[in-house]
């Protein structure tokens, strides 16, 4: 790899309490890299080793193989701007003075700024959205307006690497995205080097080439955001337990809140989590599956097809299922594959899902759980004709089931309370 910049077995810190620990980091020529991890990890203290704002403990920071260090400050500034996490400045300069400010490493000693000078300060509060502040006293601005100013001081640098800590901290969502779409359109199009401390996974994930994820200052993971930002690593590192789902539209991986239980329920009398299986489709049995989850029970689920929504949540809560294609009926393997996790069920339910011929070995699988004498619960079975597609036959299987004894539940709490 072509790197830009490198940390080489970098130890860093703030007088005794060292927060690195060996850090190693390259980024390439005109790559767009983020650096994420849990708050105290040592993202920032990375970043500002990079920025010769920290001199690391030992180890190097190279730019171009050259140590940082063996470069003049003025001359690291013409190649390397920083965007920091702190935006407050301590005089009470104009956004236009502040954002001039980015063009002082390319100055001569005693010279002023030139038209050109302006024309590309100018410039840069265009592509930030701040040129209506340019008159402003910079901190008068709230947060976010300062952070875009900031943003638009680095870019006047024009630099060939831009450092970021949190770039988005402080702005709404709409600004998040106008920032990071004007970095990654820098980086693509004038092969501007990135390296960002992100704090939203999300962003991430959908802007960076590459990600190094730093827990507890060392590096855990490194590599594309689908080998780094997964379930597993996000709970090493970040101690949460979350979903990583695939974005429809950029493929990208995307975070969600997870729902896994702290503790598993054991119901009196059982020495082990009750294993409760649902038998569902359409998006009936998703709410049923992700408060079991929660609740700590062992959850299976039965025949789903591809695409369908309780597949997925099925998938994102590592819950057994029986796959089966889209628009095909239920194979004779795939029953037999139900049939055998239903064994091992101690409560059985069947949601208000819609039958039709396709799917109508659910509900036979569900009635061979009843002969089994398990604990069947049925979810608004008074109902079943309105949802019946088979000429009548799902609705005389559920009925037979009900005129037996199976229990009925007219919601999804009611079926949590019959459980336990």
């Amino acid at each position: 790899m072509n790197a830009k910049i490198t940390a080489e077995n970098v130890y860093a810190g703030y007088n005794d309490v060292r927060v690195l620990n060996g850090i190693s980091l390259d980024v390439a020529e005109s790559e767009f890299v983020g650096i994420i991890g849990p708050n105290g990890s040592g993202k920032t203290t990375l970043l500002r080793a990079m920025s010769r704002a920290l001199p690391p403990q030992s180890g190097f920071v190279k730019y171009k193989n050259k140590n940082i260090y063996s470069i003049s400050a003025r001359d690291y500034a013409r190649k390397v701007a920083v965007v920091p996490q702190d935006t407050m400045v301590a005089f009470d300069f104009s956004v236009m003075e502040v954002v001039l400010m980015g063009r002082s490493p390319r100055l001569g000693r005693f010279a002023v700024e030139s038209s050109h000078d302006l024309a590309i300060a100018m410039d840069c509060l265009n592509r930030t959205g701040t040129d209506h502040l340019k008159d402003r006293p910079i901190n008068a601005l709230s947060g976010g307006e300062r952070q875009r100013v900031m943003m638009a001081r680095a870019l006047a640098q024009e630099p060939e690497v831009l450092l970021l800590d949190e770039p988005t901290s402080h702005l709404d969502i709409s600004f998040q995205f106008e920032i990071m779409d004007l970095v990654r359109g820098l980086n693509k199009s004038h092969g501007l080097t990135v390296l960002a401390v992100l704090h939203d996974l999300n962003l991430a994930a959908q802007y960076c080439d590459r990600l190094v994820m730093i827990g507890q200052g060392s590096v855990q993971a490194c590599g594309s955001p689908e080998e780094v930002i997964t379930s597993e690593s996000i709970r090493r590192v970040y101690g949460a337990e979350v979903w990583v789902r695939r974005h429809p539209t950029t493929h990208r991986p995307y975070v969600i809140a997870g729902v896994r239980p702290k503790s598993k329920k054991l119901p009196e009398n059982f020495d082990k989590p009750l294993h409760v299986h649902v038998v569902g489709g359409g998006g009936t049995a998703a709410p049923i599956l992700a408060k079991l989850v929660r609740r700590g029970y062992e959850v299976t689920s039965g025949v789903l097809n591809d695409t369908d929504a309780d597949r997925e949540v099925a998938e994102a809560l590592d819950v057994e299922y029986v796959p089966q294609q889209l628009f095909t009926q239920i194979t004779p393997e795939s029953h037999a594959r139900h049939l055998d996790i239903i064994k091992s069920a101690d409560v059985v339910i069947l949601t208000d899902v819609a039958i039709g011929h396709g799917n109508l070995l659910n509900v036979d699988a569900v009635r061979n759980a009843v002969r089994s004498e398990k604990l069947v619960i049925i979810l608004k079975p008074e109902m079943i004709r309105e949802r019946d597609f088979t000429e009548g036959r799902a609705s005389e299987l559920v009925e037979e089931m009900v005129s037996i004894g199976v229990r009925s539940a007219g919601s999804v709490e009611d079926l949590l309370s019959a459980i336990e």
